[in-house]
């Protein structure tokens, strides 16, 4: 990524190199002075599924619906230009499985979100303040759905299990995940086109390689569809004694971003395993650098963060 010279406003509860302004975003005098002279706002501040076995339904409320009123309410008090939402596609909750012997699910913007626990509920809630403090006080808002990017050890036993960690994550760009390098460039386009876009709803995630003429072999046999599409893959999983997934029952789709936006992602599935032929890491730059900053204080033996 390169230096855009602009200069920052980092709002964190916790202090950090990249921390200008310790305080909450539900303190709606601090979010205001925050964003005095403020152009663009990008909303990141959120309690994550890895907080619902630790935090009480009440706080993912005060955090992610009320906090983000209060960042909207202030981005309109101060006539901020851009307000950029990072939603997740965690939103979609029970519309993401389809039924038993059912093709997997070819998921768009259009899809209507199920949420499946407080987080997806509060995170549908927060896009549609978005959606309503455009309509109603004309404030440019973009939400972007992003897939997964941490970098921490998958929640499921069996997975961590049955799969090194490095194999989980490459297998899932064919579906479910994206680099932070390309999640950052598409908040950045995002806050460029804001004003000429109003409000839209955006699903973030890796280039899929698949077709819908995929989603019944995908389900049924996910091996035989990557074949079909990526077949180099083979041989390097081989190499590594990695597996792919037997069945993917959901596939994010990019293509109103790429098309909207003009966001170019870079790194897909066959970008990675080109990667591992050369034995480079598959993580970007920004990746690498970023790391983990982690959901929790402590550590847990049971993975990465508690499951409800």
């Amino acid at each position: 990524m390169r230096n855009l010279e602009h200069e920052v406003v980092g709002l964190d509860i916790l202090p950090s190199p990249f921390t200008t302004r310790v305080g909450s975003i539900t303190d709606s005098s601090c979010v205001v002075d925050c964003m005095i002279g403020v152009q663009a706002v990008y909303h990141t501040a959120t309690l994550h599924k890895p907080h619902v076995a630790t935090h009480s339904r009440q706080d993912f409320v005060d955090t992610n619906v009320t906090g983000t009123l209060d960042l909207l309410e202030g981005a309109v008090a101060v006539g901020v230009r851009s307000f950029v939402y990072t939603s997740t596609t965690s939103v979609f909750g029970d519309a993401l499985v389809p039924p038993a012997g059912a093709p997997a699910a070819w998921v768009t913007e259009e899809v209507t979100p199920i949420p499946r626990n407080i987080y997806g509920v509060t995170k549908a809630a927060a896009e549609d303040l978005c959606q309503i403090f455009n309509r109603n006080n004309g404030l440019a808002c973009i939400v972007l759905r992003t897939s997964r990017f941490f970098p921490e050890e998958d929640d499921d036993r069996a997975v961590r299990e049955t799969y090194a960690d490095d194999n989980v994550k490459v297998n899932e760009y064919l579906y479910r995940r994206v680099d932070l390098e390309d999640v950052v460039s598409a908040h950045l386009l995002a806050a460029e086109r804001a004003p000429a876009l109003g409000f839209r709803r955006y699903i973030i995630s890796a280039t899929t390689p698949f077709a819908p003429s995929d989603l019944p072999d995908l389900r049924a046999s996910a091996p035989l569809a990557v074949r079909r599409r990526v077949p180099v893959y083979e041989g390097e999983y081989a190499r590594r004694g990695w597996k792919m997934f037997p069945s993917i029952d959901r596939v994010y789709i990019n293509e109103r971003a790429c098309a909207d936006l003009g966001w170019q992602p870079r790194r897909d599935f066959k970008f990675l395993v080109d990667r591992l032929r050369t034995d480079e890491d598959v993580r970007s730059p920004l990746a690498q650098l970023v790391g983990s900053k982690g959901y929790h204080a402590e550590t847990f033996a049971e993975g990465p963060y508690p499951v409800e």
